[in-house]
């Protein structure tokens, strides 16, 4: 069973940046599209970002809120996939979790984005 370790979340002004990394135990991180999904206090798990496995040539995509603000990326030698977060705003306040895309494996406990004045 593959276990997923978010961190990097914090309190941030609006405007503010912040990197999430996600690491992954197992050695077939690499074969696996992965993607960040957030979660906002009363509303479902969203996806946000994804990327698709390296043999696949590392193709990355985003949600129309997060797009141009946001980028992810992977590090498949240490199984570790990352969230670079700028000009964040309130409305990106949520609890992020990484998953393969779409998501099948367990979740971690995620890592939680407070971007407030």
């Amino acid at each position: 069973q593959v276990q997923l370790v978010e961190s990097g979340g914090g309190l941030v002004q609006p405007g503010g940046s912040l990197r999430l990394s996600c690491a992954a135990s197992g050695s077939v991180f690499s074969i696996y599209d992965m993607g960040w999904y957030r979660q906002a206090p009363g509303k479902q798990r969203e996806w946000v970002a994804g990327i698709t496995s390296m043999s696949t040539g590392g193709i990355t995509n985003y949600a129309d809120s997060v797009k141009g603000r946001f980028t992810i990326s992977r590090d498949n030698a240490k199984n570790t996939v990352y969230l670079q977060m700028n000009s964040l705003k309130p409305e990106d306040t949520a609890v992020y979790y990484c998953n393969v895309a779409p998501p099948r494996w367990s979740w971690g406990q995620g890592t939680q984005v407070t971007v407030s004045a």
